[in-house]
């Protein structure tokens, strides 16, 4: 894409190869965040309003549910889908100059799929003074196949604000938890590690409005409960590099950085 003119550093690439993770500030452009806050709001239950914070609390009204993949609501989630192929909301996020070329320097230049549409706009809504119960917040690793994740908040999501969680680390171990490369096919060594991995201290990458995080698509994740009263707004996508169809099925490799970018193998 042209205009990337930031680079990852040195530091940051070994950070994402420890970690799994990796947060960027002030990436997104500000005029297409405010677009992407406005159209969220045409895909809003009749119920909530956008004028008044108090019914932004969940749960969904029962009523007001509903399972269209373009525009899910159910409990305190809202997955806006619709918009995700709109040419705005992928300027927005996939095909941002940094947010592109900062994935290029990790999967490599010229080796991106173009994107044709980002997840969408996913909310987590206020959970206010409900029990969040013990589901919520689990451990997962997510089941489609593609490189990296990009989560950008599109508003500001403070502390205990569901920002995405990950469990740092926990990606080179469940990269060996699967039969495959990068499909869902965990062997008998992936629910024990979960369960371990769970014990362990997560990060919830809290930001403003245009951060970013990158995330390995092995990593250990979750969307937290929202204990804040704003709505958590967050656009994602996935990079998948050229190709990833012929070997998503094969064995894992010994070295897992064996399908990413020189300059980050040789970090």
């Amino acid at each position: 894409m042209e205009g990337f003119d930031v680079e990852l550093s040195i530091d940051e690439i070994e950070f994402f190869k420890d970690n799994g993770y990796l947060i960027k500030r002030s990436v997104l452009d500000p005029k297409l965040m405010a677009r992407a806050r406005d159209r969220l709001w045409d895909g809003a239950p009749p119920s909530m309003k956008r004028d008044d914070q108090a019914s932004w609390v969940g749960p969904i009204r029962p009523e007001e549910e509903s399972e269209d993949p373009s525009n899910r609501r159910k409990g305190f989630r809202w997955q806006f889908r619709e918009p995700g192929g709109e040419p705005f909301m992928l300027r927005l996020l996939a095909t941002d100059p940094n947010v592109f070329g900062f994935a290029e320097q990790l999967i490599g230049k010229h080796q991106l799929q173009k994107p044709v549409r980002i997840r969408g706009i996913y909310c987590t809504l206020p959970y206010g003074k409900k029990d969040p119960g013990s589901g919520a917040g689990g451990c997962h690793v997510d089941a489609h196949p593609f490189h990296l994740g990009v989560v950008g908040y599109i508003d500001d999501v403070g502390p205990g604000g569901g920002g995405f969680t990950v469990w740092p680390g926990s990606h080179r171990t469940f990269f060996g938890d699967f039969r495959t490369r990068y499909t869902f096919n965990p062997n008998k060594n992936y629910q024990g590690d979960r369960e371990k991995i769970l014990k362990q201290s997560s990060v919830e990458c809290h930001g403003k409005a245009g951060d970013v995080v990158f995330w390995h698509h092995r990593i250990g994740h979750t969307a937290p409960p929202n204990r804040t009263g704003r709505i958590r707004q967050a656009v994602l996508y996935d990079f998948r590099k050229v190709g990833l169809a012929e070997y998503q099925d094969r064995r894992p490799t010994k070295n897992m950085w064996y399908d990413w970018s020189e300059e980050l193998r040789r970090v």
